[in-house]
């Protein structure tokens, strides 16, 4: 056989050709062991022993078993009709309507959909596609969804770092805080910022917290970027928790915006700590930032918030502590903030 003595070299993870099984074949005969004959084709003695076991058959009523080259090919060919991509979507429609519902009626992400459908109980795992193929099929148009319906997916971009400096430090830095808070284990420790609306004229801001471990998330209106009132709704906060107030707000952290600077002095009507951000180094604080993202959704950047009435600021307070979310376990923030709420209520009685 003339192709035996080809020079054509194997390349590494191209498959075996009909004359490279017709080599395999003929060495076999002459009583080559598989690392041998990889050798020569240049393969893998895995790869030549896996086609030795596709393409033997039985000769003499099973009494002898040999490698055929031929029937290796058929094997080889009848697999690579297989090899495809294969969609779910016609088996698994359901799935995609419960997932295309929840998406616009309750906005939640597609992994929430996902994961939600298997803690409620609504389907088996056999029934769904996982995150990542929902994701595909939105690139590949084979949903209603598509990836201009996707804000994070679309608003993400690496910003370059920048160098500032001269920036005020209001009080106790976040240096000082305990590793401990990192962790997100205990319950109590807050981060605080402001949202506001538009920056020509007088208008209302938002005072945002959330609660590092549960994502608790409130939005609390407040009189602009004034310090005055910004203590005074945690002054209101504090008023509703009464003796609980230490239980529940154990630590805020803030950054060094100037309507925080009378924030150091909650230390000294509670046991409260404050701890500050490093200047510019919002990522310190990005619970919070995340989910000022969210409230984006509805209060875009330039709106007065003073054109938003207090239903509607309630509306998406519900909302973001209603998702169920991958972190929590596809838990909401509300049933983990309430569990603690009477587990610290129960203690205390």
């Amino acid at each position: 056989m003339d192709y035996l003595h080809s020079t054509t070299e194997h390349r590494k993870g191209k498959h075996l050709s009909f004359e490279e099984r017709v080599v395999i074949q003929t060495r076999l005969k002459d009583g080559w062991t598989p690392n041998r004959i990889a050798g020569e084709i240049g393969c893998a003695p895995n790869t030549v022993r896996n086609e030795i076991k596709r393409g033997t058959v039985a000769l003499y009523r099973g009494k002898v078993f040999r490698y055929k080259a031929k029937t290796g090919q058929a094997a080889y060919e009848k697999n690579r009709e297989a090899c495809c991509r294969h969609y779910d979507l016609l088996e698994k429609r359901a799935f995609i309507s419960y997932v295309e519902e929840h998406f616009f009626e309750d906005e939640w992400s597609l992994d929430v959909c996902a994961h939600r459908a298997l803690k409620d109980g609504s389907f088996t795992r056999e029934q769904i596609v996982c995150t990542k193929t929902l994701y595909n099929y939105a690139d590949l148009g084979l949903l209603n969804i598509r990836n201009i319906d996707l804000p994070e997916k679309l608003r993400r971009s690496p910003k370059k770092a920048q160098v500032r400096k001269n920036k005020r430090v209001l009080g106790r830095s976040i240096e000082e805080r305990p590793a401990s808070i990192d962790d997100r284990t205990e319950f109590g420790h807050w981060e605080a910022d402001l949202v506001i609306g538009s920056k020509s004229g007088n208008d209302d801001a938002l005072l945002t917290m959330i609660e590092r471990k549960t994502r608790e998330y409130w939005m609390i209106r407040v009189p602009g970027r004034d310090p005055n009132g910004v203590m005074e709704a945690l002054r209101e906060v504090r008023s509703q928790y009464g003796e609980h107030w230490d239980d529940i707000f154990k630590t805020i952290t803030t950054d060094n915006g100037s309507e925080f600077s009378l924030l150091s002095d909650l230390e000294d009507l509670s046991k409260t700590l404050v701890y500050f951000a490093h200047p510019y180094t919002s990522c310190e604080k990005g619970s919070v930032e995340r989910h000022n993202g969210l409230i984006r959704r509805f209060i875009r950047k330039g709106r007065r918030i003073d054109s938003f009435s207090d239903e509607q600021i309630c509306q998406i307070e519900v909302w973001c502590n209603s998702l169920p979310r991958k972190i929590l376990g596809y838990s909401t923030p509300d049933e983990l903030f309430e569990d603690e709420l009477d587990r610290i209520y129960t203690v205390a009685a």
